[in-house]
């Protein structure tokens, strides 16, 4: 049996309105001995109807999610909509408070960390908390990040392949509607301890993105991620169909990520010069960049080059780099 979570809150799932409120995980320190982690949380509902949890804040440094989130409870009212929508805007406040990938609690990566631990550190408590009690109420997830501080992403809306033809049809079906102009098809991913790997293991249909970089905020990423959102909605019949937007700039381009070839690592640490841009089609063997040695300029600089095929939608933000550092990653075309 699994062990109930410590969160509480005085938030009512079941209760009609609007109600904005706090996830209260305890955590005692010297400053607060009886205190909690107040961990912001909206929750609409209107009547009988399907069930949408919408995260943004996963990793804190990643905002096109968190200013769109922010939006959309203000601007929705109960009268809009049948169902209900689960919000958490800052899903690791610690830190989205800090600006930073992980929780400068306890270094935790939010979407390293499922299915969690009641137990554990606040990272993990809430993963647990996610998985064990919101996942279950819902019907549609879709977790929104970018490529942090670290990495620039070309934007696009994301599913993941499961093990269940019927639930990656649905999510095929709602990455369609999302309409952001790139839907990405995870065929492959170097960790298994995600948010939508969790969601999906609870049966919903589950999507990502990522929808900007290098901690920043873009318009157009805000403007994708505000009109996905509320095509999501209305695919999931939550919202009237008549205030879906459409697609952000036709079809979206159907691509996918299949195996660890698509990715490129530093060879060493150093100050790396990339040789390629965003949106940039590359072969196998093209040159990606090279890393420079600036405390040994005599020293040659090391090159880096592709595994395969296909078009730069990943590239590092950041100069300095060290040994094992994604650089840069592919996604190719795909049928679907």
């Amino acid at each position: 049996m699994t062990a109930a979570s410590k969160i509480w809150t005085r938030v009512d799932f079941d209760k009609d309105g609007k109600q904005h409120g706090w996830l209260q995980l305890p955590h005692s320190v010297t400053r607060s001995a009886y205190g909690n982690i107040a961990i912001p949380i909206t929750v609409i509902r209107n009547g009988s109807g399907p069930t949408a949890f919408l995260m943004a804040g996963n990793h804190g440094d990643e905002y096109e999610g968190q200013i769109a989130l922010c939006k959309l409870v203000r601007e929705l009212n109960p009268g809009d909509i049948r169902g209900r929508i689960i919000v958490l805007h800052a899903a690791n406040l610690p830190a989205a408070m800090a600006g930073a990938r992980v929780s400068p609690i306890d270094d935790g990566n939010l979407n390293r960390a499922f299915p969690g631990d009641p137990d554990g550190t606040p990272t993990f408590a809430i993963a647990h908390y996610i998985d064990t009690v919101l996942y279950p109420l819902a019907d549609f997830h879709h977790d929104i990040h970018s490529g942090g501080s670290s990495l620039q992403y070309l934007p696009f809306a994301s599913m993941r392949r499961s093990d269940d033809p019927d639930l990656d049809r649905k999510a095929l079906a709602a990455l369609k509607a999302f309409g952001a102009p790139i839907g990405l098809i995870w065929a492959y991913s170097p960790d298994r301890r995600l948010s939508s790997v969790a969601a999906i293991n609870r049966g919903l249909v589950a999507l990502g993105g990522e929808f900007g970089g290098g901690a920043s905020v873009t318009i157009r990423g805000v403007r994708i991620v505000e009109q996905g959102v509320r095509n999501l909605l209305a695919h999931a019949g939550i919202i009237d169909a008549s205030r879906a937007v459409g697609d952000f700039a036709g079809p979206p381009r159907l691509m996918e990520i299949r195996s660890r070839d698509y990715y490129v690592y530093a060879p060493e640490a150093g100050l790396f010069e990339p040789a390629v841009e965003l949106g940039d089609d590359v072969r196998a063997g093209q040159l990606c960049g090279h890393v420079h040695f600036v405390d040994n300029p005599g020293r040659l600089p090391e090159s880096c080059h592709f595994d395969g095929d296909g078009m730069v939608i990943c590239k590092r933000h950041y100069g300095r780099v060290e040994r094992g550092d994604c650089v840069a990653h592919l996604a190719t075309d795909c049928a679907g």
